[in-house]
């Protein structure tokens, strides 16, 4: 089934949009503009160069959720990128993963502005009102999406709607995480308007009204949780009731189901949204396009798994991250012996190579060693479940178990679901101690941990007691309440000398 190329190569004016990854960047110049948006295709490969932008987003999560959560143990021999992320280091404000998360979500938000900004000066270029409304419905989705990834990851950012003059650039502060918020809210709204519940084969992998219902339902759920006393994404405005209609509807949709497999979930084999029931929301990557195969394809399945292994199997095309990037001995030894997603997920059998043997598990659930791409290991040609049906049932459980409507047996009949699909018996009277438990070895190496414990309220105390256990080196320094959002990055604050305070803490 064809599907669309989020990353196709397009007109030079969106090549000069990618070149400067931060706020302070000259928007789209009117002569470049005034070429490129005549068509319904300019229009459709300006929306793509939006979806662009979504493609680190899965290799993000693994940098900057799991690794900094009680998921991983990362310290290493030589000191690399993620060693701070994980030891939680107050000198972060100058890291790679930390500057890329800014810079990449807002040249997102900037190429959503400039295609909104050109719809309502050109539209009637587009030729059909009702492609020209869906085109807003997904740009202002994924502004949403970008804007929901800010929040989570640094609280207070610049709220901005349209395409900057360098002197608004010069003199956009930082909104309240209240405002951002609002303006996730009015994009998503708009968006679950106006997007369709499906696409023709074509379009395959574009949000869909119930992307957007999901979407909103997390933030919701973001903004529910405690605010720790810093401006982070938690709230305490206790909206769970607005979160479960949202995900009741995407259940009722019959859209979506679950996959009585586990393994499944993440075939290679089983990648479009019209077989694989459990995607909500993918972000595409396609494999062996010759040529541009480092733009197409993904990185993500090899992002906590090690180069060493990958040698050890044979493959020489430098997979995997640099030094091993160990799975914690806490969620190892978390799971039960029949649980099937630990052998799914996590590599235990040790490996040797170059003389040197290895028996620290690490993570392998996106990893198939049939499917190793020949010509770069960018090129992984599997999809990322951002959004996965899953996700929804455990979270409408989680609603309820806040009190919104539902019931406990409604709670124990989706976490028994889960737990069977596990190979794991029946429970009765889950606690919301438990789903967060059940979750955690449920999306394990999806990039959602760091987000749950945020939410659960209880990060601090889980986090320090994790580090109590498990850091037998001594490099984690004590969780804080500032640490649960990041710096802003150096390059903002050089940037505009004095415009952005930074985060306490840093």
């Amino acid at each position: 089934m064809k599907k669309i190329f989020f990353l196709s190569t397009i007109s030079a004016v969106f090549i000069m949009a990618s070149c400067k990854k931060d706020l302070n960047q000259v928007p789209i110049s009117v002569p470049a503009s005034a070429t490129f948006y005549k068509t319904p295709s300019d229009f459709l490969q300006a929306s793509n160069a939006v979806y662009a932008d979504l493609h680190n987003y899965p290799v993000r999560l693994s940098n900057l959720s799991e690794i900094r959560s009680d998921n991983i143990y990362g310290v290493s021999v030589t000191v690399r990128d993620w060693d701070p992320v994980n030891d939680f280091s107050p000198s972060l404000a100058a890291n790679a993963y930390v500057t890329e998360a800014w810079g990449t979500d807002f040249n997102g938000i900037f190429r959503a502005n400039t295609l909104l900004d050109q719809i309502t000066k050109n539209g009637s270029n587009i030729g059909s009102a009702t492609l020209a409304t869906r085109l807003q419905a997904e740009a202002r989705f994924l502004r949403a999406f970008y804007y929901f990834d800010l929040v989570k990851y640094f609280g207070q950012v610049p709220v901005i709607d349209h395409p900057l003059t360098v002197q608004e650039a010069n003199t956009t502060g930082r909104s309240s995480v209240a405002d951002v918020y609002k303006q996730i809210i009015a994009d998503l709204q708009f968006a679950i308007g106006n997007l369709p519940t499906t696409y023709s084969a074509g379009d395959t992998g574009r949000a869909t009204k119930f992307a957007a219902e999901a979407l909103l339902a997390q933030v919701y759920m973001a903004r529910s949780g405690p605010d720790y006393g810093i401006e982070g994404p938690g709230l305490g405005v206790n909206e769970w009731n607005l979160a479960l209609p949202l995900l009741q509807d995407i259940i009722s949709s019959g859209q979506f189901a679950f996959n009585p497999s586990y393994p499944n979930v993440f075939s290679y084999t089983n990648q479009s949204p019209t077989v694989n029931k459990e995607a909500v929301f993918d972000i595409m990557y396609t494999s062996g396009i010759s040529g541009t195969s480092d733009l197409y394809g993904a990185s993500f399945p090899w992002t906590l798994a090690p180069n060493t292994y990958f040698l050890s199997i044979g493959d020489n095309k430098s997979n995997g991250s640099l030094e091993i990037i160990p799975v914690s001995n806490d969620l190892a030894t978390s799971y039960d012996a029949a649980d099937v997603r630990k052998a799914f997920s996590v590599y235990t059998a040790g490996y040797t190579n170059a003389g040197t043997t290895e028996i620290r598990p690490f993570f392998k659930k996106w990893l198939d060693i049939t499917k190793i791409p020949v010509a770069s290991r960018f090129d992984w040609g599997i999809n990322f479940i951002a959004i996965r049906y899953t996700d929804i049932l455990m979270l409408k459980a989680e609603c309820i178990l806040h009190g919104a409507a539902g019931s406990q047996s409604d709670v124990d009949a989706i976490v028994n679901q889960v737990r069977t699909r596990a190979g794991l018996p029946s429970v009765t009277g889950v606690t919301l101690a438990q789903l967060f438990d059940e979750r955690r070895k449920e999306f394990a190496n999806e990039g959602s941990r760091w987000f749950d414990l945020q939410r659960s309220g209880n990060l601090l105390t889980i986090m320090n007691a994790w580090i109590a256990k498990e850091d037998a080196q001594k490099a984690i320094k004590p969780v804080i309440a500032n640490y649960i959002i990041y710096p802003v990055p150096q390059t903002q604050l050089d940037a505009t000398p004095g415009l952005y305070a930074q985060n306490p803490g840093y």
